[in-house]
């Protein structure tokens, strides 16, 4: 089976920047609107300790959210910065193209699935 060569289309890059850019754009609002919800003002009733726990809770999500949005945010920008590159399409790790499905599906892959697989179970020891 033939790859399919991403970095010789101009349409079919502008059309993953433009979609890296929205991804970007989301998260970053989406962060803001995070902030914005933590700065509200509060209520001065009395506090059950389930609404503290809660809040704890709440509190631990958010920042795995945030972990995970900002890692998503890197991995954007070095899709964006492999198109100014020339080098979008093209694994970080191996050099080898990337499938055009794969990009597709996900505009922010730097690695084939077969590397993205084995650094899942790098991570997982």
């Amino acid at each position: 089976m033939a790859k399919e060569k991403t970095a010789g289309d101009p349409k079919f890059l502008k059309r993953q920047r433009e979609r890296l850019i929205a991804m970007r754009d989301d998260i970053q609002n989406g962060e803001s609107a995070k902030s914005k919800l933590d700065r509200a003002p509060r209520s001065e009733g009395a506090e059950q300790i389930e609404d503290d726990a809660q809040r704890l809770a709440q509190s631990e999500i958010d920042g795995a959210v945030q972990v995970v949005e900002q890692q998503r945010l890197n991995l954007i920008d070095r899709a964006l910065a492999k198109i100014d590159e020339g080098t979008y399409g093209l694994s970080d790790e191996s050099g080898d193209p990337i499938p055009k499905a794969r990009l597709e599906a996900i505009p922010e892959a730097i690695f084939t699935i077969e590397e993205e697989e084995a650094r899942e179970r790098q991570q997982r020891r």
